[in-house]
């Protein structure tokens, strides 16, 4: 969605690279308008994927993604706090904080936020196997090649593999 130095929906928006929220830009309505359309493309999935961030990616790779998000690695759940491994036995669920966002980033659940009609912001956790299903996409058994395929594709928008959490240090 936004960084500093990789190429991302904001900078393409804009024209330049924000410093700071991208709320505080003169067109963050647009900017805001354009994010939700896209998060709710049937074609892109909307993870924590780079750099811990939101990232958007493309049907295209679905595949290497659900195989690398439903490996179950040692990247995923080694040291998980023991919040989040509650969370994780009581998907689907709706919940906010650290739990969450710890799942989020190593990409052991599907997030949605929504807004209640209180205006609050919660998130809609759900297992891959049951974002998958709803969306009739098979997932393929983890490969290498899959870890590959996604660093070449973060490469492309500048992105280092470094980012990439079976990286992350």
């Amino acid at each position: 969605m936004q960084d500093k130095k990789i190429l991302n929906v904001v900078t393409l928006m804009t024209g330049e690279v924000v410093s700071g929220s991208w709320w505080s830009h003169p067109r963050s309505h647009e900017i805001f308008r354009a994010l939700e359309k896209l998060g709710d493309d049937p074609d892109v999935l909307v993870s924590r994927l780079i750099a811990a961030k939101i990232t958007y990616v493309h049907r295209n790779l679905w595949p290497s993604f659900l195989g690398i998000a439903t490996s179950r690695a040692k990247w995923q759940t080694q040291n998980l706090s023991a919040d989040a491994r509650k969370l994780l036995r009581d998907i689907p669920t709706t919940s906010k904080g650290n739990a969450a966002r710890e799942l989020q980033e190593r990409l052991l659940v599907a997030a949605e936020e929504v807004h209640t009609e209180s205006g609050r912001h919660e998130t809609n956790l759900e297992s891959w196997e049951s974002w998958a299903k709803r969306r009739n996409v098979a997932i393929d058994n983890f490969t290498p090649e899959m870890t590959r395929e996604l660093e070449d594709a973060a490469a492309k928008i500048n992105a280092p593999a470094k980012l990439l959490p079976w990286n992350r240090k």
